[in-house]
């Protein structure tokens, strides 16, 4: 029996989903699953990257199908990235696939699941749709003139059809949970399969690095500033004119750096808004960086700013938290003040709440923080034990490894050297 995940990106590719199945995919193939990985041939960051088409890496047999490569800037040419890319994956899977295989479906491209849904009924196999956002909602939301309409429509159909035909649907929050039984459950019959598994971090990569013994705080010249972070994807479901707002009230502060440490859609924007607004001196801008440096780069800021547009509350789950709070740092939430996340962050004292919108209230807040260290050490040594207690690596494994192992019970396709769930 094989576990065969399906997404786009995977191992080299260190965008946040890429990460995640790399963590989950090499740690079943040291368990002693028999794992496989159908994805692109690019990276996330790089439509004209051609990685290697077929590979094993730390035991997981990593098979890349060609797309096209028009890259992320365009809609149209995500759309044809994404079709080409199924297409070329659906084929793949159908020779791979056989009676009593799992398949792993992600949402990226959109949809995907329909795929595995597909083949999960042509071969016998059985599916479980890991569910980082739920499309084609998010995309109306957002405004995605594809989207909507009779596509809209389609579209929701064949989600509805690939989520009731899953042995498992794993979603990220309860909120989410919520949200698509409320989308996608019929008044009558079974309900959906749904199980929550929150994204994570891994605890032992990423720690606390006090600030006087972080290198890269050297490294990008931040002395002794008080710096607020942003880390990982700047997208389109991220509320950034709120900052933008707040920082023009803290314009005179001298010993304040707003740091972002990323790429994505919005990107572009922020730094062309920063210009326009004369906020050069309190922004600085860098890319990814690499996951042997993801500790020190999370600790690089005092407090971290974690923002979703209210509206996709529900949708979508802001997973850098994790890291966040793995580096024990507080989060400086700007969303849905009523949301999950707040009220976790509440909850458990690990930072700040801020309502979208509200830039007088954010500028207050950092003020507060940045006059007040020993309440950001606080908060942050919160924030680490609330991670260790619910988000750590080897407590999301254990639940993978449960699913798997309900979904193919202890000797039904395993040899004696077979994992046990």
């Amino acid at each position: 029996m094989k576990i065969l995940f399906l997404n786009r990106f995977y191992f080299p590719d260190i965008s946040a989903t890429s990460q995640l199945l790399t963590d989950l995919a090499q740690h079943l193939a040291r368990a002693g699953w028999d794992v496989h990985v159908i994805t692109g041939r690019q990276r996330y960051d790089d439509p004209r990257a051609r990685l290697p088409a077929q590979e094993v890496v730390e035991g997981v047999r990593i098979h890349r199908v060609p797309s096209t490569r028009f890259g992320r800037d365009a809609i149209a040419g995500r759309a044809v990235d994404s079709l080409t890319f199924c297409i070329a994956a659906a084929g793949r899977l159908l020779r791979l696939a056989i009676a009593g295989d799992i398949i792993v479906a992600k949402t990226d491209p959109p949809l995907v699941s329909v795929i595995g849904a597909w083949v999960a009924r042509r071969r016998g196999a059985r599916l479980v749709n890991w569910i980082q956002d739920v499309f084609p909602e998010v995309a109306q939301q957002l405004g995605v003139r594809l989207a909507g309409g009779a596509a809209g429509r389609i579209a929701k159909r064949l989600r509805d059809y690939s989520l009731r035909s899953s042995d498992a649907n794993v979603v990220l929050s309860e909120s989410m949970a919520v949200t698509l039984r409320r989308l996608v459950d019929r008044p009558t019959g079974p309900g959906l399969a749904i199980r929550t598994i929150h994204n994570w971090a891994d605890g032992s990569l990423v720690q606390a690095v006090p600030r006087e013994a972080n290198r890269m705080r050297v490294e990008w010249g931040l002395g002794d500033a008080f710096v607020l972070g942003y880390s990982g994807n700047i997208g389109r479901v991220h509320e950034f004119d709120t900052l933008l707002n707040a920082a023009e009230r803290l314009r005179d502060v001298g010993d304040l750096a707003i740091v972002f440490s990323g790429t994505g859609k919005q990107a572009d924007r922020i730094r062309e808004e920063v210009d326009r607004r004369g906020l050069d001196r309190l922004f600085r801008f860098h890319g990814y960086q690499p996951r042997d440096r993801l500790g020190e780069a999370l600790c690089v800021a005092d407090v971290h700013l974690v923002s979703l547009k209210p509206e996709l509350e529900g949708l979508v789950v802001p997973s850098k938290f994790y890291g966040i709070a793995a580096a024990a740092r507080p989060a400086l939430f700007v969303g849905d003040a009523h949301g999950e996340l707040a009220a976790l962050i509440r909850e458990c004292g690990c930072g700040v709440v801020v309502a979208a919108g509200d830039d007088a209230a954010l500028a207050r807040a950092i003020q507060e923080l940045r006059s007040d260290r020993d309440s950001v050490r606080r908060m942050g040594n919160n924030a680490r034990k609330l991670f260790e207690s619910r988000f750590d690596k080897p407590r999301a494994m254990a639940a993978w490894e449960q699913i798997f192992g309900g979904i193919c019970p202890l000797g039904a396709q395993f040899d004696e050297k077979g994992p046990t769930p």
